[in-house]
């Protein structure tokens, strides 16, 4: 009974939001652009419900009204509005003035991102000294709306670009799920005490015995959302066959990415079919760039090894949509720790990698979630830039070879991490795929 209960809630909650997306459309059903693509009415320094997102602002009395429940709540609703506007019209920028039926370019690089300027003003760099990148669709995938954010978007002029948004976000839903409801139980209360209190969630705690917390949750749930919505309802990309790149907003990508991911997609075609993904690179590098540069190699897909920069093909998307009650169900907030678990439950074999010797990518964001150190994103860039410049003439190789090829191992799980326990994070996580 109580499925069935959580089942109605989550359709509500999809019905509900896709209601949202008709806010800016006129009767004729023709969308009001004006409307749809201007800011909505709040000050720097707010977030929807009127709680700061870093820096002053002033506005005091615009502050004053953000903060009444009332005027928070429907500021809340025309951020939703925004978002199911933007997400059905895809505008694209930096296009010519016709645009054809596939993507304005031969690659598609997915970025997710959350709240994080520094970070993602680094990527975008990397990506600006990148060779090749005006051949490059450049989807930006939001869980945050933020106008710094978004300005450092609009500064993009070097690629086609087309921005997205979580429409679910813990932003959009402040007091609710999937947001934090104020009447869900605590992370650590004990169950039994969960259950006498009666708070919403008192039923599904997670392997460990807490209770979900949507900050943790999110990054999951917008992970499996973006993989849904950009195969199946990027307009550009429906009849796309080729190569999608995954990075996220505190990943920096080598200035021969481009030409060295279109290589190992040739040789994949050629010498290695049954390679199911690309990687762009391991978080080890090798101690001298000499003699590496132009090496690949054929390894088991690790999720603490390859999950920066994984490439997918369409195949590769059918056979994970196809594992989504796996995903959806399996009790670990991690999404690249869940694909590990899906490789051994439910893809029809475990996942062989084509990743180079030499990293084309590289992690300057260690801190935030899983880290408790200060975040230091431009030394850790610094340091990145130095490594990539000390061995420019190892980068930009003619040819690329496949230098090794290891077994395909069966990989055991990590142990997992719970904080997924949720019976409404495994409904609504499933209902990504009936979303138009």
């Amino acid at each position: 009974m109580r499925l069935r209960i959580y089942k109605r809630k989550v359709l509500i909650l999809t019905l509900v939001a896709a209601a949202c997306g008709l806010v800016f459309w006129t009767s004729n059903g023709r969308p009001r652009k004006n409307e749809a693509f201007a800011p909505p009415v709040v000050q720097d320094g707010e977030t929807p419900n009127g709680g700061p997102v870093g820096g002053g602002g002033g506005g005091g009395g615009l502050r004053r009204l953000a903060n009444d429940s009332a005027a928070a709540n429907n500021l809340t609703l025309v951020y939703r509005s925004l978002v199911y506007q933007l997400n059905f019209d895809q505008p694209l920028r930096n296009v010519g003035p016709v645009v054809g039926p596939g993507p304005p370019g031969d690659l598609v690089v997915v970025v997710q991102v959350h709240n994080r300027p520094e970070h993602l003003r680094l990527l975008l760099d990397s990506l600006r000294r990148a060779r090749g990148i005006g051949h490059v669709l450049l989807i930006f995938s939001h869980d945050f709306w933020s106008r710094e954010i978004n300005q450092l978007v609009a500064g993009v002029d070097f690629c086609p670009v087309l921005q997205v948004f979580f429409p679910f976000s813990v932003q959009l839903y402040p007091d609710e799920f999937p947001g934090h409801d104020p009447k869900d139980c605590p992370r650590d209360l004990e169950k039994a005490a969960a259950l006498k209190r009666g708070c919403l969630n008192a039923e599904y705690p997670d392997s460990f015995g807490h209770y979900r917390e949507a900050r943790f949750s999110q990054t999951k749930h917008h992970w499996w959302w973006k993989l849904h919505f950009v195969w199946e309802r990027v307009r550009v990309l429906r009849d796309y066959e080729g190569l999608v790149l995954f990075v996220e907003e505190d990943h920096y990508l080598a200035p021969d990415f481009y030409p060295v991911l279109k290589m190992m997609w040739e040789k994949k075609r050629r010498e290695c079919p049954d390679c199911d993904v690309l990687s762009l690179g391991a978080y080890a590098s090798p101690r001298g760039f000499a003699g590496h540069g132009d090496k690949l190699e054929v390894k088991t897909w690790k999720s603490t090894e390859h999950n920066m920069g994984l490439a997918l093909t369409r195949q590769a998307y059918g056979d994970l949509i196809r594992c989504t009650d796996a995903f959806c169900t399996y009790d670990d907030y991690n999404w690249d720790w869940t694909l590990q678990y899906l490789t051994s439950a439910c893809l029809p074999k475990f996942w062989k990698v084509l990743v180079p010797e030499v990293p084309r990518i590289y992690h300057a964001g260690d801190c935030g979630m899983h880290h408790k150190k200060p975040c230091r994103p431009a030394t850790q860039s610094a340091k990145i830039e130095s490594l990539l410049n000390g061995n420019r003439r190892y980068l930009f190789p003619e040819t690329l070879s496949i230098s090794k090829r290891y077994s395909v191992a069966a990989i055991s799980p990590h142990v997992k991490n719970g904080g997924w326990g949720d019976i409404r994070d495994h409904e609504l996580c499933k209902s990504y795929r009936r979303l138009q």
